[in-house]
């Protein structure tokens, strides 16, 4: 690959890195150019991520070795040098982040980018982190990147006058911290003992230490996986996010749906490089952390999560907070299915991971309009708080209804547009959560399933499958019923009900999210196709081993 394009893996960071800078040396009187300028830096990331996607494909063979390119940055080779690597699955959740990144901005235009400092520049420096961890083939970068975005993830939840926002912020700041302390601790120990951070080296390094070397090395690897653990929202260490998700601002809640997969993908990454261990390089014969014991542990962790988001949504109140539990199943559901370790379950986990991912970015930012149902003068909800409505937010389907006369007096209330709306946006989204036919949702959990059941071969269902089985279903249910709970709630009590002003940009990408997720369903056939190769790949990493320390320029 020569010319301009050759540096086309690099793009998804440094776009959003000019753009934050940029935006800086304009004030707000200025908005039109900071949201221009921010604007092209999304259309960028959305256009650098959907063409490294396609070059992983089998439609270019000749560009990257069997869809894996490596970017050296200054020229530098591995061990020693900065690269950035690129294979499926990267591209797939670079591609991810920036669908859900320019749906989140174009809805932040209709009133949160104003209500507080920098919005647009925290959160290009967040996508930048989110980017640069899915790119970054070494640990310490990894650890750079995941500290740019959790700082800008600090910015961005304060976003907006509210006390209650400002100390749910300070127990999410703490909280990050203290993970990122162990990140930084597990990181050192690693290259103290094996002398290298690169990725793709670090399994051939471990294998080669013995004695209290080995058992220091696995010891970083156990305070590595807390960290990832933390920032995948595992019980018992989530028990800051789902408040912390529900107080934030209703576009910052969409883009923080994808914070908690970062995780999930490092551990897939990492552990994939690992030789079958799922945290670094917990390889064959290690004395602390056996491959079998930490895949078991994963399992378990993960039933666990499932099973407190499952209790969390039952016992919410406000949409948010709702929402905010569903991820947290998500997250559980991909670190069940990792523990598992069964080959035939990573694609349909993939496909998950892409429809929830969608789905609940689309649900924070309609739990954003709905709120405003309820909004009282006196006790502001616990999500996002919004005060009166500025002179220039123009309403999205919301007439004011002429005068009847006595004789024309109907039974029922009138459902304004607005409403009508949010309640065909809810419904789908509940059938997108709970996994309910025909959209992407139940594709995902019946390919999971089904894989699961037939992967034995005709031999009976282990435990842990039943076990998969069981609590799937039952998370289903349960989300079926506390959403359905709460939707009864808000469209179909009159009681102290207001009808919303909606603006098209802050419905619009509600709508095309979910459109997205209709489409990902229509055509799942390819889309578990390309995810199969994917997964394929995460099962033999020789391949992006081999390119990575291969000390040639494969670009």
């Amino acid at each position: 690959m020569n010319g301009l394009l050759q540096h086309l893996p690099i793009v998804p960071i440094v776009a959003p890195l000019v753009a934050a800078a940029t935006i800086l040396f304009f004030t707000e009187r200025s908005r039109r150019i900071r949201v221009a300028i921010a604007g092209l830096s999304m259309l960028v990331q959305l256009g650098a991520a959907i063409a490294l996607l396609t070059l992983t494909t089998d439609a270019f063979p000749d560009v990257w070795t069997q869809g894996v390119g490596v970017y050296a940055i200054g020229g530098w080779q591995p061990p020693f040098g900065i690269v950035l690597v690129i294979d499926r699955l990267a591209g797939l959740m670079l591609t991810l982040t920036a669908v859900v990144g320019v749906a989140a901005f174009v809805n932040s235009l209709a009133y949160w980018d104003r209500v507080g400092p920098h919005f647009h520049s925290l959160l290009q420096l967040m996508l930048m982190g989110v980017n640069g961890a899915f790119l970054t083939g070494d640990l310490f970068n990894l650890f750079v990147f995941f500290e740019v975005l959790l700082a800008a993830s600090y910015g961005l939840l304060l976003h907006g006058s509210s006390t209650q926002r400002v100390k749910i912020g300070l127990h999410y700041i703490v909280v990050n911290l203290i993970g990122s302390l162990l990140f930084l601790i597990g990181v050192s120990l690693v290259y103290g003992v094996a002398g290298s951070l690169n990725i793709a080296e670090l399994p051939a390094a471990a294998a080669a230490l013995q004695g209290k070397e080995r058992a220091l090395f696995d010891a970083a690897t156990s305070i590595l996986a807390v960290a990832f653990l933390i920032k995948a929202g595992a019980w018992p260490l989530n028990f800051w996010l789902p408040t912390a998700y529900a107080a934030a601002a209703a576009p910052v809640a969409a883009v923080f749906a994808i914070l908690t997969k970062v995780g999930v993908y490092v551990l897939l990454r990492v552990g994939s490089l690992g030789a079958g261990a799922d945290v670094l390089a917990a390889i064959e014969g290690s004395t602390m952390l056996r491959p079998d014991l930490f895949r078991g542990g994963m399992y378990y962790l993960g039933i666990l999560t499932m099973g407190f988001g499952i209790f969390g949504m039952l016992a919410a109140q406000h949409l948010a907070r709702l929402v905010a539990f569903s991820a947290i199943v998500s997250s559980g559901l991909l670190l069940t299915v990792i523990g598992l370790d069964i080959p035939a379950l990573m694609a349909p986990a993939l496909f998950y991971l892409i429809g929830s991912v969608l789905a609940t970015s689309a649900f924070f930012m309609l739990s954003g309009m709905t709120e405003r149902t309820w909004r009282s003068p006196v006790q502001l909800p616990t999500a996002a708080p919004e005060p009166e409505v500025p002179p220039h937010y123009v309403p999205f389907g919301v007439r004011r209804a002429p005068a009847l006369h006595a004789q024309d007096d109907e039974v029922g209330v009138a459902i304004p547009a607005a409403m009508a709306f949010m309640g065909i946006m809810f419904a789908f989204c509940v059938l997108l959560v709970t996994g309910s036919p025909p959209l992407s949702g139940f594709v995902a959990k019946f390919a999971l399933l089904s894989a699961a059941i037939h992967a034995v071969d005709g031999a009976p269902l282990s435990a842990p499958v039943w076990v998969l089985v069981g609590v799937t279903l039952a998370t289903g249910l349960a989300s079926l019923v506390a959403l359905t709970r709460i939707g009864m709630r808000l469209f179909w009590s009159a009681t102290g009900r207001n009808t919303p002003r909606l603006r098209v940009l802050e419905a619009g990408p509600v709508a095309v999210l979910v459109l997205l997720c209709i489409a990902l369903t229509v055509a799942a056939g390819p889309v578990m196709a390309f995810l199969d190769e994917a997964a394929a790949s995460l099962r033999a990493p020789q391949v992006y081993i081999e390119t990575v320390l291969a000390g040639k320029e494969v670009l």
